[in-house]
């Protein structure tokens, strides 16, 4: 027989008392599909927001091509902040669970010291069937970790494109993370992703790579100087690291802080938790939206009409999408 779930207010407190097990819980509710978790996990996330305390965190989205290495740069990252007093939180948004159930943080043996410290927390990205589904989980996981009293909230993305898009409308601080010698400049990134970057860094920049890193990294000092400037005010850094040796993290790290003092001195990091939120607001809309449609018994019915005349090519997509649109529009 299973065990009754904890109580809003255990939750809350336990949550608030940085109690792991009922953190994880939570999230698991959140996650969860089931209607009765929902309404269980919003409770306790408006309880938590409801009574939050002025917050003097930190959300850093980091994203780069797969094999730029993410992880190990998070886990050098993560060290780095807890010997700065920090308690750092990894969360990730990945829609590559969409295909394999899976997360692209799954394994958390990827960030062994990371993982078994006391002042950090990992949690592998929720599988969900949109991304904006997955984006929706990760705010609200952000909220429970804040509320666990984690300070530096790191945002791993599996790669380069809509999902970075998810990360930077909830995030304070942007960095991409980038190869020596790829290539090409820009690797294959969109320009808008590194438009939005206010870190460009360019990682294993060790060993023979040295001197490629460097010349990379001219590059991109290059190509920022060509960019419209940011709606921060903050002229963005291009700078090198190895997270493998550990060089370069300290730099950045500093070079973070005076990110988050710029911001908090203009006034602009107050004013992207406001914005953040009504992107929240937006994106939950949408899922409910779209769940709500889907779940309409009479959309289900035209949905199955229509799906057997797109199949024998008699009747366009855009067609049948009107009808079944058509169906809640009278």
């Amino acid at each position: 027989m299973r065990r009754p779930l904890p109580t809003v207010e255990q939750f809350v407190q336990g949550i608030r008392a940085s109690d792991r097990v009922l953190l994880g819980q939570a999230i698991t509710l959140v996650e969860s599909v089931r209607e009765d978790h929902q309404v269980l996990a919003r409770e306790i996330i408006a309880e938590l927001l409801g009574n939050a305390q002025p917050s003097n965190t930190l959300r850093i989205a980091v994203t780069g091509a797969p094999g730029v290495g993410k992880s190990t740069f998070i886990e050098a990252l993560g060290m780095h902040v807890i010997a700065s007093g920090k308690r750092p939180a990894v969360l990730a948004i990945d829609p590559s669970s969409l295909v394999s159930g899976g997360s692209i943080l799954g394994d958390k043996t990827r960030m062994e010291r990371l993982s078994i410290s006391e002042n950090a927390f990992i949690r592998p990205s929720p599988s969900g069937d949109t991304l904006g589904g997955v984006a929706r989980k990760t705010r609200e996981a952000i909220v429970l970790v804040e509320a666990a009293g984690f300070d530096t909230i790191l945002i791993e993305t599996v790669g380069v494109g809509q999902s970075e898009i998810a990360a930077e409308r909830m995030t304070d601080l942007f960095l991409l993370l980038l190869l020596p010698g790829a290539g090409d400049e820009l690797q294959g990134i969109k320009r808008g992703i590194v438009e939005m970057a206010d870190f460009l860094v360019v990682n294993k920049a060790d060993g023979d790579r040295v001197k490629l890193a460097n010349q990379a990294r001219g590059h991109y000092l290059n190509a920022t100087h060509l960019l419209p400037p940011k709606p921060n005010g903050w002229q963005p850094q291009v700078m090198a690291c190895s997270a493998l040796e550990n060089t370069g993290i300290a730099e950045l790290w500093e070079a973070i802080e005076a990110f988050q003092k710029h911001t908090l001195a203009t006034g602009f990091l107050q004013e992207n938790r406001r914005q953040q939120a009504l992107y929240w607001l937006e994106d939950s809309i949408e899922a409910g939206l779209k769940n709500m449609f889907y779940k309409h018994p009479a959309v289900k019915a035209k949905l199955a009409e229509v799906e057997v005349e797109v199949l024998a090519g008699r009747m366009s997509p855009t067609e049948a999408a009107e009808r079944v649109i058509g169906i809640l529009r009278y």
